[in-house]
């Protein structure tokens, strides 16, 4: 067990998992016709993110929007020059075609989410208005876009009509 710091942020990387895992089980018992195993499962998931919150307060990681965003671009920025480019080789080294793909299509969303992120930064900085338009997510590899879904994902190849509209 480590300090205080760094058991929260292994708290907060528990809760945060767990939430997403959560609502992804409650998504498979509603497939199986079990909706009370699913809600129990989005209650549960709920309940995980008000401890991922609390846990994020506790460390003062929730700051103003041009540092949360500021942080937002680092994080992208590593996942997509640092993080993923050595997961893509390993996968490729272990002859996993599943993961190598999961990591590519997540690799070239990083990109995007990173560009977004700085796009809205510097316009915050610059004190400008923002534009109010929903964002599109893919629901097969996560692109994200804003104003309209394309119509076909230019990463994966879904359809545009089912994206997921984020307003």
């Amino acid at each position: 067990m480590g300090n205080s710091t760094e058991n929260l942020q292994a708290a907060f990387a528990g809760e945060s998992q767990a939430n997403r895992k959560y609502l992804f089980f409650a998504d498979k018992a509603d497939k199986d016709g079990q909706p009370q195993v699913a809600r129990l499962f989005r209650a549960a998931a709920e309940a995980e993110t008000v401890h991922a919150r609390n846990h994020l307060q506790a460390m003062a990681g929730i700051k103003t929007v041009k540092e949360n965003l500021q942080a937002a671009v680092g994080g992208e920025h590593h996942e997509f020059t640092e993080m993923y480019p050595e997961f893509i080789k390993q996968a490729q080294a272990d002859k996993n075609s599943k993961a190598e793909t999961s990591f590519i299509w997540a690799n070239a969303v990083e990109k995007i989410h990173h560009q977004l992120y700085q796009q809205i930064l510097k316009a915050v900085e610059a004190g400008q208005q923002i534009k109010d338009e929903p964002y599109y997510v893919c629901p097969v590899c996560g692109n994200t876009m804003a104003g309209q879904a394309p119509d076909k994902c230019p990463i994966c190849g879904a359809p545009g009509s089912k994206w997921k509209k984020i307003e």
